[in-house]
């Protein structure tokens, strides 16, 4: 499929239907939709994702959900109960092995048959195309909780026909984040006309009664994004998600470190968000945040590790997210165990249940970044959309084409890769390099400000050692990476 501008007809997308799910045999298995309206459907309101997220921002709570999945269905909803059960998960994934996030199925396949015959996951996730709706219903049916496909697939339209059939309820990525950050040859148009598609059949499970949660996926690249772009990124994939008919969206973010920042940065995305969405005459969309917690580098000591993830609870709880995405103390050593997940999980309640009765945080450092980041978020935002001349689509890929969005440290040759950050004296990250960015001279001189001043705290001139010192800082116990 090419890349939309608007809403896919319905013929179109019932036209391209056949080839997706001819990718695998298993895609005859969802030939017909309505035995996946009709799955959706009979999903308990206390299973279904969007809402839970509706009661937990009416309540102003946050709910807290990990990352994990196995390859073999007896042991992944074994691992699921124990992370609901043990670990206290609100919410709960389903992540999926990296062959079937490149699409890759006959391989997944032989990692099913190779982990049968050794007793152990040989995938480091859970290939949801290669077993089948039958196997995702007897997961999602098999706990209590709602439970999410989290992956990093280019494309994922038949993960996305699968799993809505088999019953998830959630369905997490975009044709930006999960292509520029994972992929390195993707061309961006035919990963968003992907994306499309996926939206559209999420929108055609809303137009026969059932509401499916998407989440844009916030961090990026995990390593020093500024917010303005993560929540540029963010608001645009919503808008691509709501113009083919989604009705509930989570838009994420990614921890960065400094409290202020972090809690400013949810703020103007949840704030950007509703306003974009009122504009193109979304208002009606459900909007919930995600926060990640901390996606850089972690400390291989566990006590040091359980420190970051509770840093970034409280700033979760402080900014309001309606979900925080939890970590573990096992992050710097591999594929966490159930139980450094269920250890992550018990961290970060402890910290919302501590939280519970503090006040917000109201100062005049929030404030400011959050003026900062609407204004630099705002002018990515608008570059894109005249880029586009009326299409949210090709205005996204004109954008990346031009270095007018671009994102730090990623793979993709369709990011210019040219924007370099570095934090401030007090740890907000900030730019070191602006690329092709259309900021003005009046950010450009706040950002030069921010980092000469920790320059000259630090006896030093700004170079890109600073970049490099901060990259690693956390994982070395620091959050602004000082010389020694």
């Amino acid at each position: 499929m090419d890349l939309a501008s608007g809403r896919i007809p319905i013929d179109a997308f019932m036209k391209e239907r056949p080839a997706v799910l001819a990718a695998w045999p298993t895609g005859r298995e969802v030939e017909r939709l309505e035995d996946g309206f009709a799955c959706q459907a009979a999903v308990p309101e206390a299973k279904r994702f969007a809402a839970a997220l509706d009661r937990a921002d009416a309540a102003g709570e946050s709910l807290v959900q990990p990352r994990a999945g196995v390859c073999l269905v007896d042991e992944h909803i074994k691992l699921l109960r124990q992370l609901e059960a043990q670990g206290g998960a609100d919410l709960l994934p389903t992540t999926i092995d990296s062959y079937t996030r490149q699409n890759r199925y006959a391989e997944a396949a032989a990692g099913i048959e190779e982990s049968k015959a050794t007793g152990r996951s040989l995938l480091n996730g859970f290939p949801a195309v290669n077993h089948g709706v039958e196997a995702c219903r007897r997961v999602t049916a098999a706990v209590g909780r709602p439970v999410q496909v989290r992956h990093g697939t280019p494309d994922a339209r038949l993960l996305a026909e699968i799993t809505l059939a088999g019953g998830f309820t959630a369905y997490e990525g975009g044709g930006i984040s999960y292509n520029i950050p994972y992929a390195k040859n993707v061309p961006l148009d035919r990963s968003i006309a992907w994306w499309q598609y996926c939206d559209r059949l999420v929108g055609l499970y809303a137009e026969n009664g059932v509401v499916v949660n998407r989440e844009p996926f916030g961090p990026l690249t995990g390593t020093m994004v500024p917010p303005c772009i993560s929540n540029a990124v963010a608001v645009i994939e919503a808008l691509l998600a709501a113009e083919q008919g989604v009705r509930s969206i989570s838009v994420g973010y990614g921890q960065c470190g400094n409290l202020y920042q972090d809690v400013a940065a949810v703020q103007s995305l949840r704030g950007l968000c509703r306003t974009y969405l009122e504009r193109f005459g979304w208002g009606d969309v459900r909007l919930s945040t995600v926060f990640h917690q901390w996606m850089g580098g972690f400390p291989t000591d566990e006590a040091q590790a359980f420190a970051v993830i509770s840093w970034g609870t409280v700033a979760a709880a402080f900014s309001r997210a309606t979900k925080i995405i939890s970590k573990t103390p096992h992050e710097a050593s591999g594929i966490p165990t159930a139980e450094a997940n269920v250890a992550g999980l018990k961290t970060t309640r402890q910290v919302l249940c501590m939280f519970r009765e503090q006040q917000d945080i109201a100062s005049a450092e929030v404030e400011r970044e959050r003026a900062q980041i609407d204004r630099e978020t705002s002018l990515l935002i608008e570059t894109a959309l005249r880029l586009g001349e009326g299409s949210i689509a090709a205005g996204a890929v004109r954008a990346f084409q031009a270095g007018a969005l671009d994102v730090p440290f990623a793979p993709s040759r369709a990011a210019r890769g040219a924007v370099m950050p570095v934090r401030d004296l007090h740890g907000a990250v900030r730019f070191f390099d602006f690329g092709g960015l259309p900021f003005d001279e009046g950010i450009k001189d706040f950002h030069r400000r921010a980092v000469s001043e920790r320059a000259r705290a630090e006896r030093r001139q700004p170079s890109f050692q600073m970049v490099t010192d901060d990259i690693y800082a956390v994982s070395k116990g620091r959050l602004v990476g000082k010389p020694r």
